[in-house]
């Protein structure tokens, strides 16, 4: 699962699903009003937020919720939203990419910087890392949409860049620009995606050096309100990660 959140990879934590589910919540409330503070709030003729919206209803967020955040774009509340990237070292010299979502730049940062230092890491400068990624896009689909071999004519069709398939999903990568036209063409010959989204992929994945420690650092980091997503170059094996405690 390199290049992968953590997030992914240690939902077997039972005790946290309530919390983790409702910063999921979160974190598409906001996706969907930038996307529709940017753009028209119409789906139909805005493919991020039709996307967001997408990618929210895929993981049952209720109605009221997708609507109330478009509201709020609608309203202005959306300006304060900034972007921002944050990057650096976790125990044992894997490398981090944390995407925060924030309405307060410095106290993001000063965050971040805290979290790093605290669970053995430390924040580098811009550029300090993601040159060790690729920025592209991701569609996912259940497997039973369909054989491996359809889904790779799919998107070579809709001019996808790779396909893997597992027991889990089928991983569509796109150019990061090409995102919303891939996933608009699968969306017409395979039906909605399961998710669609921007990640870091790690060029060369690296053996957890401290997968304690590093799982403890990125757990920390997506505590924090303001933290969409963490990426990293370290393999994570799962069944390690379940071996630890919770």
């Amino acid at each position: 699962m390199a290049g992968h959140s953590k997030f992914k990879n240690i939902q077997f934590r039972k005790d946290r699903q309530d919390k983790l589910r409702s910063k999921l919540f979160s974190k598409f409330s906001r996706d969907i009003t930038l996307a529709a503070r940017q753009g028209l709030p119409d789906p139909a003729a805005n493919s991020r937020l039709r996307l967001a919206i997408a990618n929210a209803k895929a993981e049952s967020m209720p109605k009221d919720n997708i609507d109330r955040a478009i509201r709020k774009a609608q309203g202005g509340d959306a300006d304060t939203y900034e972007e921002t990237r944050y990057e650096g070292f976790g125990p044992g010299g894997a490398a981090l990419i944390v995407e925060v979502l924030t309405d307060n730049r410095n106290r993001a940062a000063a965050n971040v910087r805290t979290i790093f230092g605290k669970n053995g890491g430390v924040m580098g400068d811009a550029g300090s890392v993601a040159f060790m990624f690729d920025r592209l896009g991701e569609i996912l689909y259940p497997p039973a949409i369909g054989s491996e071999d359809m889904v790779l004519e799919a998107a070579i069709d809709a001019g996808a860049q790779d396909v893997s398939s597992g027991e889990d999903d089928h991983v569509i990568l796109t150019a990061f620009e090409d995102l919303a036209g891939v996933a608009e063409a699968l969306e017409a010959s395979l039906g909605p995606a399961k998710s669609t989204g921007v990640i870091w992929k790690a060029k060369n994945a690296i053996a957890a050096p401290d997968t304690s420690g590093l799982a403890k650092l990125i757990e920390a980091l997506e505590d924090d309100d303001d933290v969409q997503n963490v990426w990293t170059n370290a393999d994570l094996d799962e069944e390690e990660l379940a071996r630890l405690p919770a």
